[in-house]
């Protein structure tokens, strides 16, 4: 058996839902949100919360190529990974590269910010807010639902660089980086397919249960 033929596990089943959920929750909230379905947007938002919730705790608890620890590295670190780019044949990362970390990072501050946006939110006639809007003044609410909206434009343009450099991977160094999110592996030489990603389904089962307490507790405004 050829290295060309040699696959290796990638992503856990955990990232790759995370992943595609998002996806699919974004477009529904902007769809929601520009029709006016405030209550489906309210939920599509908690369960968005609840992902990000899970991914952060995945980021630390989660499997070898998920946590930050493996792909969150130094400006020295990506800018000598933009270099290797030119050489052929391309080495793909054993998960994110450090570039990709960063991008990775970038994406979850912009979420984490408009989703805490969106909770303190109030429109302009107080009539839809958000669950922890009575927390701070009218005012402030107003405030937050601009960064809302403004984070919103900034994450269309992140996810823009996020697909054109999937085509970049894809078209000039004839790498898919989709599959691999779909099925979890990639072809590998044979150090990548003895490392295990070692996800725990009872790690993930707990971090499951955290994010769903949590958005359900902030959805309740952490009123019981």
């Amino acid at each position: 058996m050829t290295t060309d033929t040699v696959t290796a596990s990638v992503w856990d089943l955990p990232v790759r839902l995370f992943h595609w959920l998002l996806v699919a929750l974004l477009g529904f909230s902007w769809w929601s949100g520009e029709n006016h379905h405030m209550d489906w947007h309210r939920l599509s938002g908690y369960t968005i919360l609840a992902l990000l919730v899970f991914r952060i705790y995945w980021g630390f608890a989660g499997s070898r190529t998920a946590r930050f620890t493996q792909f969150v590295r130094g400006p020295r670190a990506a800018f000598a990974y933009l270099r290797t780019l030119g050489k052929r044949p391309y080495q793909a990362a054993d998960g994110h590269n450090p570039v990709g970390g960063w991008s990775v990072v970038l994406m979850l501050s912009a979420l984490v910010v408009m989703v805490t946006a969106g909770l303190f939110s109030v429109d302009v006639d107080g009539l839809e807010s958000g669950p922890l809007a009575d927390y701070v003044s009218f005012d402030a609410g107003r405030v937050a639902a601009d960064v809302h909206h403004l984070v919103f434009n900034v994450l269309l343009a992140l996810v823009a660089l996020h697909v054109l450099a999937v085509l970049f991977y894809l078209i000039g160094l004839r790498h898919n980086l989709i599959a691999p999110m779909i099925h979890g592996r990639r072809r590998a030489g044979a150090e990548a397919v003895a490392a295990k990603l070692g996800a725990s389904p009872w790690k993930a089962a707990i971090g499951v249960l955290i994010a769903i307490a949590f958005a359900y507790a902030v959805s309740k405004g952490f009123r019981f």
